[in-house]
């Protein structure tokens, strides 16, 4: 389910029930990357590698939390000191319970298949509390040789509840192995047919191994391209048992040219005693160049009655429910996070920036005016935002306590009102602001998301970075959301141009149709146009549930 313009700003759900992490990706501080994950005693845990140069890769932290939210560090559960044969890259870490015992699977020192006389691959070590410390639990990899092409690195160890076997998924170099691990899980058993390494390299494979069941479906996934280049993503195939074959594969996480690059190597995680899923993975930040610049992130996967699983949509996010700010960049003024608001003091100008980079967009908000009666708001498609001079170009769309509602734009220190309209408000109260940007059609909507109160025409600017800004006044901002305007899966719908300007968002549900053309059994190729989405947001969802049944 993506974001919506008919979905109101994101507040904290019960139940872990998430779109994605609503307090902003990425959900911890750090370059991060290849995570591992577990819930252990109903708290979840990740262990990533310290997204860093190989020599530098001597350590790995952990990150627990009660509700996917909050985040506490546990640094170094894991370091070389406490692997004899290791000394750097030390990386990829996948953890799991069993026999009273935590143990943590990791690969170490980036073995070649040419060398010789190095030590090298995947080890264990194992632990009494998820937060270790973790000890090299003997002494040598557990896997130190290739085998089938499959260099030893990525490890995932799944438990098959089926029939409580332990299997080790792992592989590079474009090959994937299983095995199966003895009941000490220190040790690597035979199958039924005495063999000990079994290839099951699906097509496209190149690293990253993972394993998860539901209903009976075994799910292995994998990454695919050079984990330094931006196409780097996540694949995926379906089998009736752990050992596949894994034939038929598609594409579930991809780079996004306004969020994220780079995405790959993930783990899943499903809340305990639900079918609530999330997929965690690494990125490259848009603005970062720098191949070791990953940060963590996770969104929702959701899955198709038939058991597939849906294309990922990494959405844009941060209701600041964790009081931190980790995806945004402040340029003048000061800013902090307070009571779950991204907080500006007092300042003549000040701006905080996300690093997107949308075009057409649902850009959600609140607003409220804390002092001055300056004019806060939110900015769109920005781009050449310098830190020095804090000049840029691109859209803000500001409100005042005065009652002013603009829409303006910048263009490298020269600003021009494009358009204003009034509406009655006052100091101190939030008010939720919508852009939605469509080409060149622009629309601000200000609590009222059925009646848009600026609707403006202009081509200055057709993609940038979102952000919010204070000017001669000092603001609190909230739920926070910026989405391409379409749904996906069994409610997909695109807008695009039209002239829808008869509507009128007191006609009926058939009104529309019968204007606007539609069969109720053909909207699923549903097209709306922004003069629609303007006149009535309720409506379009009144149009979804049909589409949606």
């Amino acid at each position: 389910m993506s974001a919506t313009p008919n979905s109101p700003p994101a507040e904290p759900r019960a139940a872990l029930d998430y779109t994605t992490s609503e307090a902003g990706n990425p959900f911890v501080a750090g370059w991060y990357a290849d995570p591992g994950s577990a819930v252990f005693d109903g708290v979840f845990w990740v262990y990533p590698t310290s997204s860093c140069a190989y020599e530098e890769q001597t350590y790995i932290d952990a990150f627990s939390s009660p509700d996917l939210i909050n985040w506490t560090k546990h640094p170094k559960v894991l370091t070389i000191a406490n692997v004899t044969w290791a000394t750097k890259a030390l990386w990829a870490p996948t953890p799991i319970s069993r026999n009273g015992k935590y143990y943590l699977y990791f690969s170490a020192n980036d073995l070649q298949e040419d060398q010789t006389g190095v030590v090298g691959g995947i080890g264990v070590a194992v632990a009494d509390k998820p937060e270790g410390p973790f000890v090299d639990a003997i002494g040598k990899p557990l896997i130190g040789e290739y085998y089938n092409g499959a260099q030893p690195i990525d490890p995932d160890v799944f438990i098959d509840d089926a029939d409580g076997k332990a299997y080790l998924y792992y592989g590079g170099h474009s090959h994937t192995n299983v095995a199966v691990l003895n009941e000490d899980m220190i040790s690597i058993g035979t199958f039924d047919d005495d063999t000990t390494f079994k290839e099951i390299t699906p097509k496209n494979y190149v690293n990253g191994a993972r394993m998860v069941k539901r209903n009976g479906i075994y799910y292995f996934m994998w990454s695919e391209g050079s984990w330094t280049r931006p196409d780097c993503c996540v694949s995926y195939a379906m089998a009736d048992n752990p050992l596949g074959p894994f034939n038929s594969s598609a594409k579930i996480l991809e780079r996004d040219s306004a969020v994220a690059t780079g995405t790959g190597h993930n783990c899943i995680i499903r809340v305990p005693g639900t079918d609530t899923w999330y997929i965690l993975y690494h990125r490259r930040p848009l603005s970062e160049t720098e191949r070791n610049h990953r940060t963590l992130a996770y969104d929702r996967l959701y899955f198709n009655e038939d058991g597939t699983i849906q294309p990922v949509t990494m959405l844009v996010k941060d209701n600041f429910a964790d009081n931190a700010m980790l995806n945004w960049t402040t340029y003048g003024g000061e800013w902090s996070v307070e009571g779950h608001r991204l907080t500006a003091k007092d300042t003549s100008g000040g701006m905080a920036m996300l690093d997107t980079n949308f075009s057409d967009q649902v850009f959600d908000a609140t607003v409220a005016t804390t002092k001055g009666n300056g004019h806060p708001g939110l900015l769109f498609r920005v781009t050449e935002l310098s830190r020095e001079t804090y000049k840029y170009k691109g859209y803000k769309a500001a409100i005042s306590p005065t009652g002013v509602i603009t829409l303006g734009k910048a263009d490298l220190g020269t600003f021009t009102d494009l358009a204003q309209t009034k509406m009655d408000m006052v100091m101190r109260k939030e008010y939720h602001v919508r852009v939605v940007a469509i080409g060149s059609e622009i629309a601000i909507f200000v609590d009222d998301m059925d009646k848009a109160r600026i609707q403006f025409t202009d081509d200055s600017f057709s993609t940038g970075a979102n952000g919010v800004r204070v000017f001669n006044s000092a603001a609190k901002f909230g739920s926070v959301s910026v989405a391409k305007p379409q749904r996906s899966g069994s409610q997909e719908w695109v807008p695009s141009y039209a002239d829808y300007d008869d509507l009128s968002s007191d006609d009926s549900l058939d009104d529309t149709l019968d204007k606007l053309s539609v069969e109720k059994d053909s909207l699923r190729s549903f097209k709306p146009s922004l003069s629609l989405l303007c006149c009535g947001a309720n409506k379009l969802f009144r149009i979804n549930k049909i589409v949606k049944s």
